[in-house]
């Protein structure tokens, strides 16, 4: 099983119009394609970052259902306007999970 942690910086006074967006129309479109873990954003360090884990059973599905998302109209034409704006900086690490780690 791979995870992956994708942690993006908000412009500063957008973090909460980002969650609200990301909650009632992306991940509607985006959890057809991909398994969520976990969602986060910080409190204290570095501000306005959300941090989200997806799950994958291989990296090959990675990069079809990748495909499949980047192909589909409403998240292109519903999500993507609104939200890349309010980026500043986007970040992806594929882990995997130690022998011992609760989530394997």
């Amino acid at each position: 099983m791979y995870y992956e942690m994708r942690t993006y910086t908000i412009q500063v006074g957008y973090l909460n119009e980002y969650l609200k967006h990301f909650e009632e129309v992306g991940y509607p479109i985006i959890s057809k394609y991909q398994k969520l873990i976990g969602f986060f954003y910080t409190e204290i360090g570095e501000l306005n970052q959300i941090v989200h884990i997806w799950e994958w059973e291989s990296l090959d599905e990675r990069a079809k259902q990748r495909k499949a998302l980047y192909s589909d109209p409403e998240w292109l034409e519903n999500f993507i306007p609104k939200a890349f704006p309010m980026l500043l900086k986007q970040e992806s690490k594929l882990m995997n999970a130690a022998n011992f780690s609760p989530i394997k």
